[in-house]
């Protein structure tokens, strides 16, 4: 299964803007900037959509590994904070911190918190985050 998504920017760094659009068409040309992602403006930024990806990765992994264990969850609220750090090598996401709340009817303390470690080690996006091939195809035009 392969999904898509695509970022139009036009301008320098500082003074142009962008857009982003997934292929579902769920994000259509969301505005992105210099000031959303570093500043305060009005728009989304990677880094937030990031977080995204995760908090629901991870909501769908720990619901997953529950229902394995018999025990069904009522509902999963997951928090996914990305942190994003000016290093001497530019801007690098430095951590992720993933809270969630779970109503899960006759889970153990022991039960859960097995689920929800397992499913913030090995959920996909916890993967990819660990371990990725990037590659890349870069032609002027």
């Amino acid at each position: 299964m392969q999904r898509k998504a695509s970022a139009i920017w036009h301008g320098t760094v500082k003074e142009g803007k962008g857009s982003i659009s997934t292929e579902s068409g769920v994000l259509k040309d969301a505005q992105y900037s210099f000031s959303t992602r570093f500043e305060d403006g009005k728009g989304t930024n990677p880094e937030e959509l990031i977080a995204a990806a995760h908090a629901g990765c991870y909501s769908m992994a720990l619901s997953n590994l529950l229902t394995i264990a018999k025990l069904a969850p009522e509902s999963i609220d997951t928090t996914a904070e990305v942190t994003l750090e000016r290093l001497e090598a530019g801007p690098t996401v430095t951590k992720i911190h993933l809270t969630t709340r779970a109503k899960v009817p006759g889970a153990s303390k022991d039960a859960f918190t097995t689920a929800a470690n397992d499913a913030k080690n090995n959920c996909p996006i916890s993967r990819l985050l660990k371990a990725a091939e990037i590659t890349l195809d870069a032609q002027l035009v």
